[in-house]
């Protein structure tokens, strides 16, 4: 009965006035608690787990050999404060199918019946590309990059000494950043679809570069595969709506 009452959607109002804001602010405190919960249970599975999240985060540094030594902990509390953090972002990652549920489950009532057969296909494909981007960054960009960067440290004569917060903390941002980054597609088909933005804007998008010059030679070719493919997409989203308007 629990679970039936969790993962039950909201119901469709019968007019556009029959249901008070209160009511909808009700709605949305407790798809907030449920986000906030699974994401909680999410990180206690993924906690007990840390031993081996550690291995798996350490794994690109086989790249670099043993040269790099042993990642120093300068705090006393970075056992606990780094697990913590990983299991965060384990967390989402393991929850993140879940998490889009919830979202869906509120704003669904307020959604046309086109727009309703729109969104299930959107969450499956923002999950795959969110493991896409993930898996990408971890098994190709991100042993690349710390290989990159232990060269450039000693190519100025310094020696590379990293601390597991350090190290850990760029490991997590980048890997979880390049997974949301692989979710442009979806974010941009879904805004064309609601006439927000146009092609032309995706366009205008690209003439403008980022000012960080580290996240632009990072992400520079899967993001501009993706752009391009948003654009095509785009386009022929709208070419085909032109058409039913003018049918």
């Amino acid at each position: 009965m629990i679970l039936r009452d969790i993962f039950k959607f909201r119901e469709v109002p019968e007019t556009e006035t029959s249901k008070p804001f209160l009511e909808h602010l009700e709605d949305l405190r407790w798809t907030i608690v449920k986000i906030a919960m699974t994401l909680a249970a999410a990180m206690i599975i993924c906690f007990t787990f840390r031993s081996t999240l550690v291995r798996i985060l350490q794994a690109p540094l086989r790249d670099v050999g043993s040269q790099i030594g042993t990642l120093k902990a300068l705090g006393i509390t970075d056992s606990i404060v780094i697990s913590f953090h990983l299991a965060f972002y384990a967390g989402i990652v393991l929850s993140f199918p879940l998490l889009l549920y919830f979202i869906a489950e509120f704003v669904l009532p307020a959604l046309t019946a086109v727009e309703k057969r729109f969104l299930l296909p959107a969450i499956i494909v923002s999950f795959a590309l969110f493991l896409l981007g993930v898996s990408v960054c971890y098994f190709w960009l991100l042993p690349k990059t710390i290989l990159f960067f232990f060269r450039d440290t000693e190519s100025l004569g310094w020696a590379p000494t990293w601390t597991v917060q350090q190290y850990y903390s760029f490991v997590t941002r980048f890997t979880i950043g390049f997974g949301l980054a692989f979710e442009l597609p979806v974010v941009v088909l879904a805004l064309v679809r609601f006439g927000l933005i146009t092609y032309r804007f995706i366009l205008a998008t690209i003439i403008t570069p980022t000012p960080d010059i580290l996240t632009l030679i990072a992400m520079a070719l899967p993001m501009c595969l993706l752009y391009e493919s948003c654009i095509w997409i785009a386009w022929l989203m709208e070419r085909r709506s032109a058409r039913s308007i003018a049918e």
